[in-house]
């Protein structure tokens, strides 16, 4: 087996877990709280370690060290769901936008979090701010951070947790898949079918904390907050059905910390950087050739919706003067450049483009209307 099969595992199994609950985050245009969530699970930690401090020593052990404790990550998670708790209470007031109320909160609740590990956190409880931050994946895809049941390690525990998380994650949404269909595109029709928005947001708040704590010590909040994000609007470029938004941005993710992760390894550079340099390359990719979304789409579309103007508008020329003593001199194409005061050879590309369309004729330097040019610029009075 490859010594680096673990180190890829870990990323994927980051990308699946955190991908499902990013498609959510898109749609309802909260993608940044993903960000105000993973800065503020320091918070968290830095608390329920000091109130773990606080308990008899038989409760906690004996030694200072609770990095293991159960209880920072339901402290972590907590903090996330605090931190969109006071996101919606400043909104509510109407004082301040949903953006200005999470930068007002998380940077409040971070700072706290770090002044909280300066005055209170004894170095030898290995808990500081950089391990909070930047993670350590090859530490947790390492041996020593393997799950092993029985004698036989099977794999990172990291890896298994959010293998799980994924699999519960992708349960939640499948059990209340129309629910939170329904509360993300049309939160009053679904207050009015009684499905209860505000708890299915914060059901989904909760599972992006979870998501989030168990992911960010294993790889680092930047790659967290980019497999939040990041494959969820590439997935978004290219389908509008919510089913398969959240199939591609599975893919996406995995895929992405797939080639970031074996990149990382080929050059020797930082694996979590590096995943999000490659999902950044894979959005910039689907950006410009998505077929309808994409920049080159678009650019084309645009080209065509001008070329059809200028054909319509010489249809439309010559359905005024058809009939009319100077239709004559109006559909002489010699003359157009005159009469619709476009260049000469603006002209001859335009009536070429109205011929292969079937929108006109020419017959001995004279244009004549069709049955499909007439009707296009009659079209064009009655849109």
């Amino acid at each position: 087996m490859s010594p680096y099969l673990p180190l890829v595992l870990l990323l994927a199994s980051v990308g699946a877990a955190c991908a499902v609950p990013g498609v959510f985050l898109l749609l309802r245009r909260v993608a940044l709280v993903s960000d105000a969530i993973s800065h503020v699970l320091l918070f968290g930690i830095v608390t329920a370690y000091l109130l773990l401090k606080q308990l008899p020593p038989e409760w906690v052990g004996t030694d200072n060290d609770v990095r293991g404790s159960a209880w920072l990550f339901v402290g972590a998670a907590a903090s996330g769901v605090l931190t969109v708790a006071l996101v919606e209470l400043l909104q509510r007031t109407k004082l301040v936008k949903e953006d200005a109320a999470i930068g007002l909160v998380f940077p409040a609740l971070f700072a706290l979090g770090a002044v909280l590990i300066t005055l209170y956190v004894p170095p030898k409880a290995h808990l500081d701010a950089d391990a909070v931050l930047l993670g350590n994946e090859v530490f947790s895809a390492s041996p020593d951070a393997a799950l092993v049941p029985f004698g036989v390690p099977i794999g990172p525990r990291a890896a298994w947790a959010l293998g799980g998380l994924f699999v519960l994650n992708t349960l939640l949404v499948l059990l209340a898949y129309k629910e939170l269909k329904l509360s993300t595109f049309d939160p009053e029709l679904a207050t009015v079918f009684g499905f209860a928005p505000a708890l299915l947001h914060y059901g989904l708040m909760t599972c992006v904390s979870l998501t989030a704590v168990a992911a960010f010590d294993a790889v680092g909040v930047v790659v967290v907050v980019a497999l939040f994000v990041v494959p969820a609007g590439t997935a978004y470029l290219l389908t509008d059905r919510l089913s398969w938004l959240l199939v591609l941005s599975v893919l996406f993710a995995v895929g992405g910390a797939v080639l970031g992760t074996l990149l990382a390894i080929a050059i020797d550079a930082n694996v979590a950087g590096t995943v999000a340099v490659v999902l950044g390359l894979l959005f910039g990719v689907v950006f410009l050739v998505a077929p309808r979304r994409g920049l080159v789409a678009q650019v084309l579309t645009r080209i065509d919706q001008r070329r059809r103007f200028h054909e319509t508008m010489l249809a439309i020329h010559l359905l005024q003067h058809e009939g009319t003593p100077e239709e004559t001199d109006e559909s002489d194409v010699a003359g157009l450049h005159r009469h619709l005061h476009w260049l000469p050879a603006d002209v001859t590309t335009v009536v070429k483009r109205a011929e292969r369309r079937g929108l006109v004729t020419q017959a001995n330097g004279r244009l004549t209307l069709t049955e499909e040019g007439r009707a296009v610029a009659k079209g064009a009075f009655t849109a």
